[in-house]
């Protein structure tokens, strides 16, 4: 099991799709909720060449999004209002995922099973050129949402408030400010009346976490809720770098770009091709964290690409797994001193091969497919994470992407599985 990415639109439109394999292979990805809609923003646009379509565009994306591991994430805000309302917000090396059902399986014992999200199946039809109305209708708000936006309004406010190039030299000294409010004592109805305004939390809940807060003595939000904490400080932070002229008001989109600084607190590494992330994405990750270049990500990953095409067709027809469990190369290459970093378990010395019986695989598919369609049973949700047993994540899979078998074909010829 490799690092947690956290990825950015960029970085996979970079990539080839047999590249793309590699990555969904190699790493977890986390698929943002930013992701999804600012895929969707390409069927608005209009062609300019007519040499694709907006629907060949995001069709080609679609194409090289991850299907193999890592999972869609909770969008920010839903994990910000829980975090307010008394539940932990996950942390590094975990990944919101919704929609999990509780069950219980014919041993009795507690778990939660994830069927087909969504996202894994609007990016299913997306391959095969099927879009819905809603889809058209979501991209178009967006696109019209950023071209509405007045991020010079936003500067113009913060400056009423002190903050100008002169106070503020630096995004350093910009993510200092935001940081010194969240972690502290005073201000706590400011705090407060930002995030209601930043999250848009619903009315009705704002008087109930507000009560909580106080019943809790208003101690700073960073120790209060670390999660929501952060989300205010991104957003506090952008909107001195507006007024600081550090971030240029004149983009709209860099109002989205920033947006996946949210999604920070749960992965490992974040690969961006977009220079405002390398600027900024930095200075809010913690030690245990990397930013990766995403066209240094991109060279590593064609690199793994040219070594294992270098293998027999029959090899290769066993899929990636039995192919390459790990990442060819040294610690001088990228996506290896990445797995060091951030998968030491994944240590080649400590790796065995487990080999099972057609019998015992045989019964091992009964049981979770038994599982997998178990009833939904209400008192398991109420249980603490550490309780849970067992979990089942359903995925669409393609047999074959690119030039890559993601499952033996022995197994795919089989079972008639489809190719991507």
């Amino acid at each position: 099991m490799g690092p947690i990415a956290l990825f950015d639109k960029s970085f996979l439109q970079s990539l080839t799709v047999d590249e793309s394999v590699w990555f969904d292979h190699f790493f977890l990805p986390v698929v943002s909720p930013l992701f999804f809609v600012e895929t969707l923003a390409d069927l608005a646009k209009q062609g300019t060449d007519g040499s694709r379509s907006p629907e060949d565009e995001v069709r080609i994306i679609a194409d090289k999004t991850p299907v193999q591991s890592g999972a869609p994430c909770v969008h920010h805000s839903q994990i910000c209002i829980s975090n307010l309302l008394g539940q932990q917000a996950p942390h590094l090396g975990q990944i919101p995922v919704a929609g999990g059902r509780p069950v219980r399986g014919a041993d009795g014992k507690p778990g939660v099973v994830f069927e087909k999200s969504p996202e894994a199946e609007a990016f299913a039809r997306w391959q095969r050129g099927r879009f819905h109305e809603v889809e058209h209708d979501i991209a178009s708000n967006w696109r019209a949402m950023l071209s509405e936006l007045n991020l010079s309004e936003v500067a113009q406010r913060m400056r009423a408030l002190g903050i100008t190039p002169q106070t503020c030299k630096s995004v350093e000294e910009a993510y200092g400010i935001a940081a010194r409010l969240v972690h502290s004592r005073y201000e706590s109805q400011q705090q407060l009346g930002l995030l209601f305004s930043f999250v848009q939390i619903p009315v009705h809940l704002q008087a109930r976490i507000a009560h909580r807060w106080s019943e809790a003595g208003f101690p700073p939000l960073a120790e209060y809720a670390g999660f929501a904490a952060h989300v205010l400080k991104v957003e506090l932070f952008f909107q001195i770098a507006l007024a600081a002229n550090l971030i240029s008001a004149d983009r709209p989109s860099n109002r989205a770009d920033i947006a996946y600084l949210f999604y920070l607190p749960f992965c490992h590494v974040f690969v961006s091709g977009d220079k405002l992330h390398r600027r900024c994405a930095p200075i809010f990750l913690s030690k245990q964290q990397d930013f990766v270049w995403a066209p240094d990500l991109k060279d590593d990953l064609a690199r793994i690409n040219r070594e294992l095409m270098s293998t027999s067709e029959e090899q290769r027809q066993e899929g990636l797994h039995k192919l390459a469990s790990r990442p060819p190369g040294d610690a001088s290459t990228l996506v290896v001193s990445l797995w060091q970093k951030h998968a030491p378990s994944s240590d080649p010395d400590d790796a065995t091969e487990l080999t099972l019986s057609p019998e015992t695989e045989r019964k091992l598919v009964e049981h979770h497919n038994s599982f997998a369609k178990a009833p939904t049973a209400p008192d398991v949700a109420d249980l603490p994470a550490d309780e849970i047993q067992s979990v089942s994540i359903e995925r669409l899979v393609p047999a074959k992407k690119g030039s890559w078998w993601l499952i033996p074909k022995r197994v795919a010829d089989a079972e008639g599985h489809e190719e991507a």
